[in-house]
């Protein structure tokens, strides 16, 4: 891995700010943000970045290289779960297992922000679909998740208390973070395909301002991470280790199908950072709803305490690194 791509990720203003979230933890001062403010930057981050997607969604269409692209990004949805809760289920129960397998086969949005931001900054371009992959991806493992809880532990007494299937299908596809994403996707696409003049509008409010939101919002999330290393603790090596190595297992696993894609450097990344990162906002909520039985500060610390970080620090770079190295420079398709 090339050591100026760590650096120059390290040294970013947002990441710089998720450290600085963290060192206010660990020395114990009183800096908090808060409760609705939180709330309130996600989701001007997804609106944003849902409206952006859909203005250069419109411009490139929905050609076939779009369409395969979003399969390939669904499929990946529904076989990192499955392959995560093989994995889990020689150290953890039915329950656990597949909630933290849904968490590792659904997506982050920030993270996919965060490389967003890291190619802006190497000046490499990526495609307005890409975001149309990251809406499509965060239900499937959701779905996934209660699946094989239902399949697994069909017998359970408790498992037949659980919610009915109308109420996951409406956590999995109408969750608040699924649904603005969408929804501002879509927005993007009509403003831009019947009215020009709005995404000039929209510029300063889903540009200019963007990053700065991005900063605070990781200030946020480096206290609320240090805040969850305890719980890592009690949760043992085994799965700190898979905090870790699953999201590398998954990265090598979206390389794989971008190369076959033939994507571009730019949409290589995003595609295994897609991959690699893990939820902690949309799938914890539907879990707590649907499978009372599995205990959040599993599945939660996990993917917020060690996955979350290890990619916007370490992760994006590395990918990086391996898209330059196997991917052209130029798109085949």
């Amino acid at each position: 891995m090339q050591s100026s791509l760590v650096l120059q990720n390290l040294l970013s203003p947002a990441i710089l700010f998720f450290f600085l979230g963290v060192l206010a933890v660990i020395v114990g001062s009183d800096l908090e943000i808060p409760a609705p403010l939180p709330k309130l930057f996600s989701l001007y981050l997804l609106l944003s970045i849902g409206f952006r997607g859909g203005v250069e969604l419109a411009h490139s269409g929905l050609d076939p290289k779009v369409l395969i692209t979003v399969g390939a990004a669904i499929t990946m949805a529904v076989l990192v779960p499955l392959i995560c809760f093989w994995v889990l289920r020689w150290r953890f129960n039915v329950f656990d297992s597949a909630a933290i397998a849904a968490a590792y086969g659904s997506i982050s949005a920030v993270t996919f922000i965060t490389a967003e931001s890291f190619l802006k900054v190497l000046k490499i371009r990526s495609d307005g679909f890409m975001v149309a992959a990251l809406a499509l991806m965060e239900s499937p493992a959701i779905i996934v998740g209660l699946l094989l809880v239902r399949l697994m532990a069909a017998s359970s007494a408790t498992n037949k208390q659980q919610a009915g299937w109308g109420a996951v299908l409406h956590e999995a596809f109408l969750n608040s973070s699924v649904f603005l994403l969408v929804g501002s996707l879509l927005i993007g696409i009509l403003v831009a395909g019947f009215s020009p003049v709005g995404v000039e509008k929209m510029e300063p409010f889903t540009g200019k301002l963007f990053y700065g939101a991005l900063c605070f919002f990781l200030l946020d999330m480096g206290i609320v991470a240090a805040q969850r290393l305890g719980d890592l603790r009690r949760a043992g090596t085994f799965l700190i280790v898979f905090a870790v190595l699953m999201p590398l297992l998954n990265a090598g696993l979206g390389l794989a199908a971008a190369h076959l894609l033939h994507l571009s450097q730019g949409n290589a990344l995003l595609f295994m950072v897609l991959c690699a990162s893990a939820s902690y906002i949309a799938v914890p909520a539907a879990m707590r709803m649907t499978v009372p039985e599995a205990n959040p500060s599993l599945y939660i610390s996990s993917s917020l305490g060690i996955t979350f970080p290890f990619n916007i620090l370490f992760g994006i770079p590395l990918y990086m690194a391996l898209v330059q190295r196997f991917i052209p420079q130029q798109p085949i398709f």
